[in-house]
């Protein structure tokens, strides 16, 4: 699927920072949680967030993996949505779960360096 973005990252900090941070990164864009279980996430995005009209809803999808050196994996799954939420598979407009997908990681490693400075005092 082409408006579909695929992306992964890994980190140091356990399982459970990562969980947290992605929760907090979610509610910071504004986004409403559909699914919560313990090793995936979903959730789903407006056409407006924080303000910024991308003209798409967004759907995320998260899945978490414990590395064996004791952090972990992120794998996102992005894709745009049509009014009824539908995964939509042509006349989605251009960039929009990559702009989404850039925000998500910067919200999710701002709440990972300050849980990680809060467990560093």
């Amino acid at each position: 699927m082409p408006y579909t973005v695929k992306e992964t990252r890994r980190y140091d900090q356990p399982k459970e920072a990562v969980e947290t941070a992605v929760l907090a990164a979610i509610s910071g864009l504004e986004g409403k949680l559909l699914k919560q279980e313990s090793t995936r996430i979903e959730a789903k995005f407006d056409k407006k967030i924080l303000g910024k009209i991308l003209g798409d809803r967004t759907q995320i999808e998260i899945d978490l993996e414990e590395t064996s050196e004791g952090g972990c994996g992120v794998y996102l799954t992005i894709y745009p949505l049509d009014a009824i939420g539908r995964k939509l598979m042509f006349g989605a407009r251009k960039g929009v779960p990559q702009t989404v997908a850039s925000w998500f990681w910067a919200h999710l490693e701002h709440h990972l360096q300050k849980s990680g400075d809060i467990a560093g005092k």
